[in-house]
């Protein structure tokens, strides 16, 4: 079997401090060469294998910190030594070489477990870029920061966090789904905090409050000249994280034109500035989330089908907070205490019924309405214990309340354009609805949005109309 040692210079090495080696599964000679004299000049010892059997016998004899396989091999499929090797519970990555152009086989290979893959013909740069993120992955259940963690020791919280980790130790792009406030961009940030491209930007990006556009611009940036007021090139939202995570939050709000540019920005792996002529290459592992339901969206056609399957490679499910109702009393209590280390002043406590009351509380904002409503009652409170009265808890009315409430409007509708003009009467309506949205979700917009049945760039473009403002004193 072919080894490439490499003469002169020193080798890259693991934590333990031995060379590291990577296995490379190929069944043509010239590809084989190629990758194992490009790996060989980054210092690292190689071993090839020209087929499944021989290298399943490779991974039996020795310890690799990446193999690189072909996805067509004479005995088989590429992703049959993914899944071997996702079996042996280890924590090898293996990177996959696929067609150009087939996306299909690229997709199948990360949701098999593959860490990332490679199109033919292979780009030596994009190789060595490959190679060392996957080199550079850290130790599994490493630390991550104080304060980006998901507290709580339910079963649909444990499985999250069990989901994170194995995620961080992939490229593949993630979908995370779920209710507003229920924590998706701390979910995005742990996989980025745990992954190889740690060391590298995360940068978040609320799609639903872009305008339409700059949406363009936003995301790939500009060209000196290309509209007016460019006067200056500037990087876009793609740009600012090469090499690390972009996380496209309330990704149903892309139109359909930005939709078929982000399409191509994620199979190709290139961007055009706007007024630019040429692509740039750029590293970039896409995460997305949103509270709607995209495969709805597919349904209806406001939502490109392709993109939809290239985004949702992996889908990640947070859970709300009713479904982890034994994780309020760790949540609040946590965040009583970071609260009180902001104020510099002993932490508030939660009397037994103020506990009830939230264990038992719906939360349709989850675990921002939590934090909201916690810092509103220790605002209230006069004493460090704090009660039910200070938690002021206004549970959603109940549906059938809710529509009787809108017949008796509607029925009473005329009689109020009485006391003033039409105009001014759906004026006020509106308001009202919007506070009191607005109201039951601590503010969130996106909650309030989801509540009142409209998209949030509606609801901020009527909040706007109404000159309804966020309280000075929320802070946020």
């Amino acid at each position: 079997m072919k080894k490439i040692e490499r003469r002169g210079g020193g080798r890259a090495q693991s934590a333990s401090g031995r060379a590291q080696r990577v296995l490379v599964v190929d069944d043509e000679p010239d590809i084989r060469e190629l990758l194992e004299l490009t790996l060989a000049k980054m210092g690292l010892g190689v071993d090839s294998a020209g087929s499944i059997g021989e290298a399943k016998e490779r991974l039996r004899d020795a310890r690799y910190q990446l193999c690189l396989t072909d996805m067509r091999l004479p005995d088989g499929e590429g992703l049959e030594l993914v899944r071997h090797i996702a079996a042996l519970a280890g924590d090898l990555p293996v990177a996959v070489i696929t067609a150009h152009g087939s996306a299909e086989n690229a997709v199948a290979a990360l949701k098999a477990g593959a860490f990332d893959y490679v199109s033919k013909p292979v780009g030596l740069e994009q190789l060595r870029t490959l190679v060392r993120s996957a080199l550079s992955l850290p130790v599994r259940n490493a630390t991550t920061p104080s304060g980006q963690q998901l507290l709580g020791d339910s079963a649909p919280m444990r499985e999250v966090r069990d989901m994170i980790a194995k995620l961080a130790r992939t490229q593949a792009p993630v979908y995370i789904t779920g209710e507003s406030g229920s924590g998706k961009e701390l979910a995005a940030r742990l996989i980025h905090l745990n992954g190889a491209r740690r060391d590298h930007m995360f940068v978040p990006v609320n799609c639903g409050s872009i305008p339409e556009s700059l949406m363009e611009s936003e995301l790939f940036g500009y060209r000196k000249g290309a509209f007016t007021g460019a006067n200056q090139d500037r990087d876009g939202f793609f740009q600012a994280a090469h090499g690390g995570t972009l996380f496209l939050d309330e990704v149903a709000e892309l139109p359909l034109y930005m939709q078929v540019l982000l399409l191509r920005a994620i199979q190709e792996k290139r961007v055009r500035k706007v007024g630019a002529t040429q692509e740039d290459p750029v590293d970039v592992r896409v995460i997305s989330a949103t509270n709607q339901s995209l495969a709805g969206l597919v349904e209806i056609g406001r939502f490109r089908r392709d993109l939809y399957y290239r985004l949702n490679v992996i889908e990640l499910k947070m859970p709300s907070l009713r479904e982890c109702r034994e994780d309020v009393k760790i949540i609040a209590e946590t965040m009583l205490e970071r609260l009180a280390h902001q104020n510099g002043t002993n932490p508030s406590r939660l009397s037994g019924p103020a506990l009830q009351e939230l264990e038992a509380y719906d939360f349709p904002g989850n675990v921002r309405e939590l934090e909201n409503i916690l810092e509103r009652a220790v605002a209230l409170s006069s004493e460090e214990q704090i009660n039910p009265d200070d938690l002021r808890l206004h549970p959603l009315i109940a549906q059938d309340e809710r529509d009787q409430m809108q017949a008796s409007a509607a029925g009473n509708a005329l009689d109020g354009t009485r006391d003033s003009p039409l105009p001014a009467y759906l004026d006020r309506v509106e308001r009202e609805a919007i506070m009191a949205a607005l109201a039951k979700t601590g503010f969130n917009r996106t909650a309030a949005a989801k509540l009142l049945g409209v998209t949030f760039r509606t609801l901020r473009y009527r909040m706007q109309r109404l000159g309804i403002r966020e309280p000075e004193s929320d802070g946020r």
